[in-house]
């Protein structure tokens, strides 16, 4: 990684974050640390954008992201503030990172130990051992060579990727093709090729409109490890959130911002009921369409609505947030429940919308290893189908799918939910674009598509009002907890530079 390039310079410069998502959590403090005033804005109750946490009668869900990858990436964002991770929250690793279901009654599970992974895929295929031995070697260095190079340089430009330098670091990179293409070139059994792609899910792709690049997930997950923190991902909003009030910002949650006016040195904010907020300049954490088409008046915007309309949007979800009497004795702390053949559900989000036939689907089970998340006796979960954003979402249709994937769940991990539940929630399309003002209800932003990576994703810098920035998952590096938090940074540095 690299050094934070945020100059003590902003001393006296009043700043506006609108959003409290991880983005928006990641500037204000890089910005504070920086000399800036800075006041955070949250629509909700709650700071932490999709990372929401749910508490009732005893239960504690994460809402939105609840794998704790990459830390590396924390460590490096923390170090910059003199602070340590453990500082704000204790983290322990998962063993095994996950077990996976497949529907033909086949199951596996993966973990910290190299040679027992290997083994594992050899099993399947011979030769699949030593060839993931090698993946992992190519993965490694996409990500060491990816994320210091590009991942936290700010190359919004196509020209920025034409210098030599650049050139020279982006020689061996996996450029070129989808990750479809790249992991059939490794492995021949479909099941190997699952369990290669299914980190895809968090970037909100398929396999076969995802850059070939992002095979670097797989060293993110076999080499630097699956963790959970205590308490959960809500316990690294509030540990951001803590170091942010160290730093200075002030963050005001239940305030709906209506509409940014203004330009650089002269900025205001408008909150529901009233309250105006002036600035010199503005961030915005909130979904970027969502600022452009809602908070911005026509003549200052960037992108017409043709444009936002024409752009690939991750999927959404649906999330029924359980808790259960009993153990759940069958269940990892992650668990995949995944068709023998997945093409039709990633069809039914991409190609021709639809609520999956034969769904693949997460189950999160965090009292597995944490028992503050539910009552003596009792066990918490959710389960998260990805669908299409955008899809009709009425209360029949959640009725009917609810039943459908706790039929699933029970035929395929042979966990029968249905007559233990004590405390159920659902949430989905319409949640995700009434609570974070997501666009098409999508649960993660814009996908990472062939066309919507690097230069091709929207701006940091708004090219039509001078002073308002953006950050957050639409912006590069993109979709995850750790490139929020990247973003944050690119943000924050293109703000003090100019």
């Amino acid at each position: 990684m690299r050094e934070p390039r945020v100059p003590e310079s902003l001393a006296g410069t009043d700043v506006v974050v609108v959003g409290g998502g991880f983005g928006g959590l990641a500037t204000s403090c890089y910005l504070a640390d920086a000399g800036a005033d800075v006041t955070v804005l949250e629509k909700n109750e709650q700071l932490g954008g999709r990372a929401s946490v749910l508490e009732a009668d005893g239960f504690r869900f994460d809402m939105g992201p609840s794998w704790y990858l990459m830390p590396d990436v924390f460590e490096t964002f923390f170090g910059h503030f003199d602070r340590a991770v453990d500082d704000y929250y204790a983290l322990e690793q998962l063993d095994p990172h996950y077990r996976v279901f497949f529907k033909d009654g086949d199951s596996v599970e993966l973990g910290p130990d190299l040679a027992a992974n290997k083994a594992t895929f050899e099993g399947y295929e011979p030769g699949a051992g030593a060839a993931l031995e090698e993946y992992l070697a190519k993965s490694r260095e996409n990500y060491e060579v990816g994320m210091r190079h590009f991942v936290y340089e700010r190359r919004d430009r196509f020209r920025d990727f034409v210098d030599p330098a650049v050139l020279r670091h982006a020689r061996g990179l996996s450029l070129l093709g989808t990750m479809q293409e790249h992991v059939e070139e490794y492995f021949d059994h479909p099941k190997l090729q699952q369990l290669m792609q299914y980190t895809l899910v968090f970037l909100g792709g398929s396999p076969h409109n995802t850059p070939a690049l992002y095979n670097l997930m797989s060293h993110v997950d076999f080499n630097l490890g699956v963790h959970y923190p205590e308490g959960g991902i809500g316990s690294v909003v509030d540990g951001i959130a803590e170091l942010g009030r160290e730093l200075g910002v002030e963050f005001v949650t239940d305030a709906a911002v209506t509409g940014i006016e203004g330009r650089r040195g002269g900025f205001a904010v408008d909150v529901a009921g009233g309250d105006r907020y002036l600035a010199d300049r503005v961030v915005s954490d909130a979904d970027y369409a969502y600022t452009e088409q809602e908070l911005l008046p026509p003549e200052k915007r960037q992108y017409d609505a043709d444009y936002w309309e024409s752009r690939t949007y991750a999927p959404s979800a649906f999330l029924l947030y359980l808790g259960v009497e009993g153990d759940l004795s069958e269940l990892a702390h992650h668990t995949l429940v995944l068709p023998t053949d997945w093409d039709d559900h990633f069809a039914e989000i991409f190609d021709d919308p639809a609520w999956p036939d034969d769904p693949a689907y997460y189950v999160c089970a965090p009292s597995k290893t944490d028992d503050s998340v539910a009552p003596d006796g009792h066990s918490a979960l959710f389960v998260l189908v990805p669908i299409a954003a955008g899809l009709d979402d009425t209360p029949e249709r959640r009725d009917a799918y609810r039943d459908q994937v706790l039929d699933d769940v029970a035929a395929n991990t042979g966990v029968d939910l249905r007559d233990r539940i004590v405390f159920e929630e659902r949430f989905a399309v319409d949640d995700f674009a009434d609570r974070y003002n997501a666009t098409r209800g999508s649960a993660l932003g814009l996908a990472h598509t062939l066309r919507q990576t690097a230069p091709l994703r929207p701006s940091h810098r708004s090219s039509a009002v001078d002073g308002l920035y953006f950050t957050g998952s639409y912006t590069s590096p993109g979709i995850g907890v750790p490139m929020c938090l990247i973003s944050g940074l690119l943000t924050a540095e293109l703000l003090a530079e100019d």
